[in-house]
């Protein structure tokens, strides 16, 4: 049986007239969270820390209805400003993240990598609160499956995305008083730049693989569907919960 794909699985224009930012939205699961949504009639706003990737996006004709800008998620008034220039907003996405392997257990880089992982996230919802209270939105936050798993090689990105848990339930009970839903995806092993060093090579790729329940890799398009369900009207009375989108590897 053929298997729909993320979009055919909802209703078309579903998002037709909403305002979404995606952060962290030029490259990766960001921009692919970025297409779904616009594919779904939203108007988008994707951000990115890299001049080099929001040129790039914004000179690619498959990324036309996108509106990339510039976005430094550590700069507390840069943040301000940029949610100030909205005059509405329907879901924030925080999809921001970075690993530094290895680099992460000197303090500097550490804190840099919690900063743009876990206190941005926070900083992102608080500036972005009174317009989604206005709109009744939600907010979507990425964890990982390292979220409850470990990687020794990246303590920062191991608690920060652990950190992403506890805050989207503590925003989940804070702004649920305001009509805004506040939930997070923990992400498995997807087929990134990021992931490339591990499905690159055969012996690495096939061992996480055969670990999944599903035997296989995850790509970008498998964490559309969930971020398409958790913003629609199907999920309007799920907040504070980190859905795995990880082929069950966590639990295998």
């Amino acid at each position: 049986m053929m298997m729909k794909s993320e979009n055919q699985a909802f209703a078309e224009a579903l998002f037709a007239g909403k305002t979404i930012v995606v952060s962290g939205g030029s490259s990766g699961i960001g921009l692919a969270i970025a297409q779904g949504f616009a594919k779904a009639g939203a108007k988008v706003v994707a951000s990115g820390s890299s001049s080099a990737k929001i040129a790039e996006c914004q000179a690619n004709e498959a990324y036309s209805g996108i509106d990339f800008r510039l976005l430094d998620v550590r700069d507390n008034a840069a943040v301000n400003e940029f949610f100030g220039g909205l005059s509405s907003l329907d879901v924030l996405i925080n999809c921001q993240g970075v690993a530094r392997p290895d680099a992460e257990w000197e303090e500097e880089t550490f804190l840099d990598v919690m900063d743009i992982n876990l206190s941005s996230a926070m900083r992102l919802s608080r500036a972005a609160f009174p317009l989604l209270k206005a709109s009744a939105g939600s907010i979507i936050n990425f964890a990982s499956m390292l979220s409850y798993l470990a990687d020794d090689s990246v303590p920062a990105y191991t608690a920060s995305k652990t950190g992403i848990v506890g805050l989207t339930r503590a925003l989940a009970h804070k702004y649920g008083r305001d009509g805004v839903r506040v939930n997070a995806i923990g992400p498995g092993y997807h087929k990134t730049e990021m992931t490339k060093p591990l499905w690159s090579v055969p012996d690495s790729a096939q061992k996480i693989a055969q670990r999944s329940a599903l035997k296989r890799w995850g790509t970008t398009a498998d964490l559309v569907g969930p971020a398409l369900f958790l913003a629609s009207p199907a999920a309007q009375f799920i907040t504070g919960v980190t859905l795995p989108v990880d082929g069950g590897y966590h639990s295998g």
